[in-house]
């Protein structure tokens, strides 16, 4: 009797303190904080000026893309993608934006405007960008 009287307490102690685990989770907002600046860019607008540049994507992965990016380009929305191995069009826009600088000799491209050609097959695809601006060279900062 006593060890029938042990055992459904340490049943019901058992049952009454129990596992539990708690997922709270919220929608991320990005922080921007408004920067204002008393500099002042004088930039002389050029020829029209154009990059290339293509990404094969297999399955999850990006193979035959470029090498050389162009940093400090938000192309908005997440950094991610979507997808555990980076967004293979944001690649691609980076990579024609460095060939489009290096090839004029711009310091940045004023009105980019970016073409993105896609042909998707289920397990492969390839994505083509071709961006368009006009040369931009800064001639003084104030």
């Amino acid at each position: 009797m006593k060890k029938a009287l042990i055992a459904s307490t340490l049943v019901l102690a058992g049952a009454m303190s129990g596992c539990s685990s708690l997922n709270v989770s919220s929608s991320s907002m990005p922080v921007t904080a408004p920067l204002q600046t008393d500099i002042k860019a004088d930039v002389e607008v050029g020829e029209k000026i154009s990059g290339k540049a293509s990404v094969t994507k297999v399955l999850f992965f990006t193979i035959g893309s470029d090498k050389q990016f162009s940093d400090g380009v938000s192309y908005g929305g997440s950094t991610g993608g979507g997808l555990p191995f980076g967004d293979p069009v944001a690649k691609a826009k980076s990579a024609a934006a460095y060939k489009a600088i290096e090839s004029s000799g711009a310091d940045i491209i004023v009105a980019p405007r970016y073409t993105v050609e896609t042909e998707d097959f289920v397990v492969f695809g390839t994505i083509n960008v071709t961006v368009e601006g006009y040369k931009g060279t800064i001639k003084s900062i104030k």
